[in-house]
């Protein structure tokens, strides 16, 4: 269908390729946060919002901000994503939300509209798990929702004080925004509902809650050659009996009515050696679930089997352990209804769907009234060099952003 957007597809696009082309050569598309390859795509976006007529500037939080005085004095409304990526993997995630909110910039400068609120375009420091080993740190920071623990974290030398330093921020100042009244955060969808069903836009009501849960098992080490079968207290059997189990119930409660999925991600044993029976397990599974109700319900589960996996082995497997436990995060329903009230006025099917992934709008949403809209990506991929995303579907979105900013204007 072709549509008259507000918005250029042309500029998109550009933005887009030049972005994919500073990576690391022999690993399209990497510029991880804290690295030179970062600062090189941070250097490339801060030129083109000052291009867009946009001041900009790095906030305390490392964060790069392009800003736009509005007429008024209502406060601000708020659009980003982020630019760092995965290694191997990021040539749409988050870049996308960054362009398609700087494109709204430009094009309501092209339109000649004075909005009442300023607009700010936020580039978020670190929203993919950084060489830190931690997440979303730039929103955290900029909302005061960063563990103070976290700034003493190391790696190769260096702290995440001196990173946040390093990428022009300041560590020594603390969080906190009571100006922003609302934000908004266009992403890849990130998995193939839309693509299959053909749908334009989603319209994200919940970002589901992360529990990560460790497991231990312990067995015994024995000669692989010449302790009988039945003899054995291996470690790596009995786990993989608790592996085959997680799947199971978390494929039976995918099937209910909320989002639910949980993976065992991490998994390592002990001694490693093909002819010792293995003595020892850990895995740590990732757990995302929209309901609180069905995480616990998950939990229960997973313990339940391993106490009957431990009888059956004769290991000992240790109490499943949460290290991390972040709930469901809804988004803001009048802001939600104003995105498919957008996306209705521009002829573009929308569904509302819950994101499995994690994103900066969850910590903006324990603050501000905020929303998220997902495009579709090819084939559901991400975090993959494969991952792809078509131009005309980021234009659509931005679009949506576009008609969604004048509503929010307006209110």
């Amino acid at each position: 269908m072709t549509r008259n957007l507000p918005v250029k597809t042309d500029r998109i696009a550009a933005d887009i390729d030049a972005l994919a082309a500073i990576t690391e050569p022999d690993r399209p598309w990497t510029r991880r946060a804290f690295t030179p390859m970062f600062l090189k795509g941070r250097a490339y976006l801060e030129r083109r919002f000052k291009e867009a007529g946009l001041a900009t500037r790095i906030d305390a939080a490392g964060n790069l901000i392009g800003f736009r005085k509005g007429a008024g004095s209502k406060g601000t409304i708020m659009l980003g994503s982020h630019s760092d990526t995965v290694p191997n993997g990021g040539r749409f995630d988050g870049i996308a939300g960054v362009v398609a909110a700087l494109e709204v910039a430009r094009s309501l400068d092209e339109a000649g509209i004075a909005l009442e609120h300023d607009l700010e375009i936020a580039d978020f420091l670190a929203e993919e798990v950084s060489i830190f080993g931690v997440s979303c740190i730039g929103s955290r920071g900029m909302l005061g929702l960063r563990p103070a623990e976290w700034l003493e974290r190391e790696t190769d030398g260096m702290s995440l004080a001196e990173g946040i330093r390093m990428v022009g921020g300041d560590p020594a100042i603390g969080g906190g925004r009571g100006d922003i009244k609302t934000f908004l955060e266009l992403h890849i969808e990130q998995g193939p509902v839309l693509e299959k069903e053909r749908i334009d836009i989603g319209v994200v009501t919940a970002i589901a809650g992360i529990t990560r849960i460790e497991i231990v098992v312990e067995g015994r080490a024995d000669h692989a050659g010449t302790t009988p079968m039945g003899a054995r207290r291996d470690a790596l059997t009995a786990a993989s009996r608790v592996v085959l189990g997680i799947e199971r119930i978390a494929s039976e409660l995918a099937q209910g009515p909320s989002h639910f999925a949980a993976t065992v991600g991490e998994f390592s044993m002990e001694p490693n050696a093909a002819n010792v029976v293995p003595s020892h397990v850990r895995m740590l599974i990732d757990a995302r679930a929209e309901d609180p109700a069905v995480m616990e319900s998950f939990s229960e589960a997973v313990s339940a089997l391993t106490e009957q996996t431990a009888k059956r082995s004769g290991v000992t497997i240790t109490p499943p352990r949460r290290i991390s436990n972040n709930p469901a995060t809804p988004m803001a329903a009048s802001v939600v209804a104003l995105l498919e009230k957008s996306a209705t006025g521009l002829d573009a099917p929308s569904r509302r769907m819950v994101s499995g992934a994690g994103h900066d709008a969850a910590f903006l949403a324990k603050v501000v009234p905020a929303a998220m809209i997902f495009i579709a990506c090819r084939d559901g991929r991400s975090h993959a060099p494969e991952e792809w995303a078509d131009n005309d579907d980021i234009a659509l979105g931005a679009a949506v952003l576009y008609e969604t900013v004048l509503k929010l204007d307006r209110q």
